[in-house]
C-alpha cells in the first residue's frame, strides 16, 4: 500500500477547506486579547504601584474640585510607603494643602480634603500623619 503526500492535508489546510477564512479571524482574535491583556497588564502594574482611591475618596476630590498633579501624586504614594515602613495602618498623609487618610494594609486613600475647607483640623482613627 502506497501512500502519496498529496493525498493528506495538513490541519491548517483542513481548517481552511472546510472553514474559509477561519484562521485569520483566529489570528486577529488572538493579536486583539494580547493587545487588550497588555493594557490591562500595564494597568494593573500602574495601579499596584500606586495608592487606589476609595469610591469615596474619589467622590470627595471631584466634589471638593481637586486635582492632584502628578508631583503631588508622587509625594501621597511616599508618605504612604514611609507610613508603611514605620508599621502605620492608619494615616494622615498631608501634601500642600490636601489631606488624605489612608488605609496602608489596603493601600487605598479612604478620605481626602483640602485643609482650606476643613473648619477644624481634627483627624481620627488614625495611627499616624507623615506630612510632604
Amino acid at each position: 500500500m502506497s501512500i502519496e503526500r498529496s493525498q493528506f492535508l495538513s490541519m491548517g489546510q483542513l481548517q481552511e477547506q472546510y472553514f474559509p477564512g477561519s484562521q485569520k479571524t483566529t489570528r486577529k482574535s488572538a493579536e486583539m486579547q494580547t493587545t487588550s491583556f497588555e493594557q490591562i497588564w500595564q494597568e494593573k502594574s500602574r495601579q499596584a504601584s500606586g495608592v487606589k482611591f476609595s469610591k469615596h475618596a474619589a467622590n470627595r476630590l471631584l466634589d471638593r474640585k481637586i486635582d492632584l498633579s502628578d508631583g503631588q501624586m508622587e509625594r501621597l504614594n511616599e508618605g504612604a510607603k514611609v507610613a508603611a515602613k514605620k508599621g502605620i495602618k492608619e494615616t494622615l498623609v498631608m501634601v500642600d494643602q490636601l489631606a488624605f487618610i489612608v488605609n496602608i494594609p489596603n493601600n487605598t486613600v479612604v478620605t481626602a480634603m483640602d485643609q482650606a475647607e476643613t473648619k477644624e483640623n481634627v483627624f481620627t482613627n488614625i495611627d499616624g500623619a507623615v506630612i510632604m
